[in-house]
Formats: structure tokens, sequence, C-alpha cells
């Protein structure tokens, strides 16, 4: 896909992008150049659903990390929250008329000057007007105008997600470039429960962040229409009850190759091993405990994937013999050696006989020594077609928010990746998958009688 064009300010001037744009910290005082950089501009589009109020954390946490917010409530999400909360949380005014202000054509000028435009809760009706270009009030209107990435965080009972109208007006925003993240699961207003959550705020704002972080390619969906599966975490072999072997993974390298790919247009499926990270938006997560449990759960999720992306720590091997009771230490007696047989070989088996044609295969090796030498040999073995390599131990890898790694492609490419945030080597993991995945065919729906 070719290079978008930088978003246009409604005064000519290039909208704010980069690597540093929209991150944490990135407050008033940043300098660019001899003056202070401007702030990120974020309209934050509110309509009308119960989930309103959570929108106030999203507002929290992004007038806290420094960017410039807008609050474009509707009429109807007023009888939630009302304008004086919006104003006074964002520190802008919020109205949701275009006859307001009218001098400063507030209407055309909103969307010409952000930087990312969300609207978070987004109800089925909201969807319906932005898909068809309907423009009867100030949100819809900024949609029209917005010439940035604009982000739909839908929130609305299972039976309306799931509706036919809903899932073709959300097809046709994705289609033209917007990012509608999936829903969550969980408890809905009243008593049900289903597809249709309001996904947690954290996340959502995870979302924004890496989006403006990418700068004039967050207008980029280059990962659309496609669907990846990676697994996070590390896996846990039952000793006993209460014992297992595992290992120190904490699934952020997993967590930011599935928020960075859902931020550029992805169907996700995350198969998450034993981890405290909260579900990331808009992902599918299958939680599993062994490798066993993980090897059955991303065969699965592969069958349809574009490409699967195994950054699990997958233990190597598991107790022989399963102890149903705590196994008691003895005064005197030295403990039964523990017999370990080897667990399946899932990045080994899926390379070798891929579930779809085409199908990319990205595998990870922690090393501690001879880092390339042991990678390109893994590479070889296994058959993927990308390795991430990394050197482990103390404060290296496991457990950090940063990484560095080299990259090795079958080809006899490398890339090496230099220390900074996982999100930043899950975006050059996405960078070299993307080339190399088969050009979508286009379904053919056989004919009805």
């Amino acid at each position: 896909m070719g290079k978008p064009t930088q978003p246009q300010r409604a005064d000519g001037v290039e909208a704010a992008g980069g690597a540093s744009a929209g991150m944490a910290g990135d407050g008033p005082e940043a300098m660019e150049g001899n003056g202070p950089a401007r702030r990120p501009r974020v309209v934050l589009g509110v309509s009308g659903g119960i989930a309103a109020y959570k929108a106030c954390e999203l507002l929290r946490r992004l007038t806290e990390s420094g960017h410039d917010v807008r609050v474009v409530p509707t009429a109807a999400s007023l009888h939630f929250i009302g304008e004086a909360t919006w104003a006074a949380l964002s520190g802008n005014p919020a109205s949701t008329e275009v006859w307001e202000s009218v001098h400063e054509v507030p209407h055309v000028r909103i969307g010409q000057s952000a930087d990312l435009v969300v609207v978070a809760p987004c109800t089925a009706d909201m969807l319906a007007k932005a898909a068809h270009g309907l423009a009867d009030d100030l949100l819809t209107n900024t949609l029209l105008t917005a010439r940035c990435p604009v982000i739909f965080a839908p929130a609305m009972h299972t039976e309306m997600w799931e509706h036919p109208a809903t899932q073709e007006n959300v097809a046709t925003l994705r289609r033209r470039g917007a990012l509608v993240i999936e829903p969550a699961v969980g408890r809905l207003t009243g008593v049900d429960t289903g597809k249709g959550r309001f996904p947690d705020p954290a996340e959502i704002f995870e979302t924004c962040r890496r989006v403006l972080a990418r700068g004039p390619l967050g207008l980029t969906q280059d990962l659309a229409g496609r669907h990846v599966v990676i697994s996070a975490g590390g896996t846990r072999e039952p000793l006993d009850p209460v014992r297992f072997l595992g290992n120190r993974s904490s699934g952020k390298q997993g967590y930011a190759l599935a928020r960075t790919a859902v931020a550029r247009g992805a169907r996700v499926t995350l198969v998450a091993g034993n981890s405290e990270l909260p579900d990331p938006a808009g992902v599918d997560v299958v939680h599993i405990g062994t490798a066993v449990q993980l090897r059955e759960a991303v065969l699965k999720a592969a069958a349809d994937a574009d490409a699967v992306v195994m950054a699990a720590a997958v233990a190597d091997f598991r107790p022989a013999a399963y102890a149903t009771g705590k196994i008691k230490k003895k005064d005197g007696q030295e403990p039964e050696p523990v017999a370990l047989v080897r667990n399946p070989d899932i990045l080994a088996e899926i390379s070798a006989d891929r579930p779809r044609p085409g199908q990319v295969i990205v595998g990870f090796a922690a090393e501690t020594d001879d880092v390339l030498a042991n990678g390109r040999s893994k590479l070889t073995r296994k058959g993927c077609d990308l390795l991430v390599v990394n050197e482990v131990g103390d404060h290296k890898a496991f457990g950090s928010a940063e990484n560095e790694a080299v990259i090795l492609a079958a080809d006899g490419a490398e890339t090496p990746v230099p220390y900074g945030p996982k999100e930043a080597l899950a975006d050059t993991v996405w960078d070299l998958v993307t080339p190399r995945l088969p050009t979508p065919q286009p379904s053919s729906t056989p004919p009805t009688s």
C-alpha cells in the first residue's frame, strides 16, 4: 500500500506525527525545533449508551498523557453524562450543536484539526450514521470532515451487535479505513451477558496511543481483513495440586503484538498463557494453562488465520506423572526425582503442516548465549518464515516493558530492532509479515436457488 497523505490542519500546518506523537509523557513542555510542540489533538465522541460513564476514564488517560482533547457528545449521551462534566475533565468546551460558536465553523474545524477521532462508546445508531454519511449533529459532521485516523469502540447488546445491518455497517467503515474495535464479552445492561460490552478504557487508550504513535501511518490499516493468531505468556505444567514447572514470561511482548495488530486493522485471536495482564481491547482472548492446551487452541484458531505469531514461552517438558495429592517433604529423605517428558513442538508442527496456504509463521527464540548462532539453527529446525531472536536473563526481555532483538528471515535477511518499547518491536514484526502475506482473494458466494 502507498504511504498515506499526511493529515492537514485547518490552518494548513501538517498534523503532528512521528514515533513520539501520542505517547505517554508528551506534554505541552515537549520541544519541537525551537519551540514547544503542539499537543496531539484528539476528538472524543460520546454516543448515547450506558457505557458513556466509562468514557470519563478514557478522557482522563488521554488528558493526563498530554493530549489536547475535545469532547463531542451526542444529545442522547447527555442523559448519562452532562456537558459540564466533559468540559471540566477536558478543559475544553463540549457541545452537541453545530449552531454554537458558528463563527468558528465547528462542524468543519473540529474534524479538520484533529490528529485522532475516537467514538467511545459507539452505539448501533452511531455506526449506522457514520457508515451512511449522515450528519445531523456536531459529532456526525466531525466524522465527515476528519482526515485523520478514526476509531470506533462499540458498546451495545449482543443482538444489536450481531444484527446483519450492524455487521454490514461495521464492514463498510472498516473497508473505508476506520478502526472498529471488537466489543468485549461480559456483563451487559441488566442481567444480560454476551458480546457487546464496552472494552476496558485503559485498553482503548492503548489502542489510541498506538495509532497516534504511528503518525501518518496510523491511517494505514495494512492488516484490515486479515486474521492473525498470537500466543503469549508462559505455560505451566502441573506437578501436584500446588506446584508446577513454569517460566518468567509476563506476556507483555505477545500482548503488544495483539494491540499493534488491532491498531493496524486485524482481527486478532490471542491465545494467552499465564499472565496478569488485562485482555487487550478488540481481541478475542483464549486463556490456557499448559503447553498441550496451547497447542489445541492455536491449531483451532489457525485454521483460517493469515499469520500465526508464536510469542508464548512454551515449556519444553512436563512432568511424566501428576500427583493427585500434594507431594510431602519427608524428614531424612531426599525427594524422588521428577521424570519429565517432551511437550509438543507447536512451532515446528504448524510450520510443517500449515492449516492455510500462504500462511506466515513467526517464532520467537529466547537465548542466553551464542544468540544469533542458536537463532539461525532454530530457524532452520523449526521451518518458520521469521524468527525473533532476543537475549534473555536478569532484567532482559522477561517482565520488562522494553526489548531488543534481531528478526531472522528464512530467505537470509536480518532485521535488527534496537532497544525500545515492546510495541516498537511488535510493529517491526508486522512490517515484515505484511509483505509476505498472499494477496487476499475476493470471497465468492454460491448462487442461491
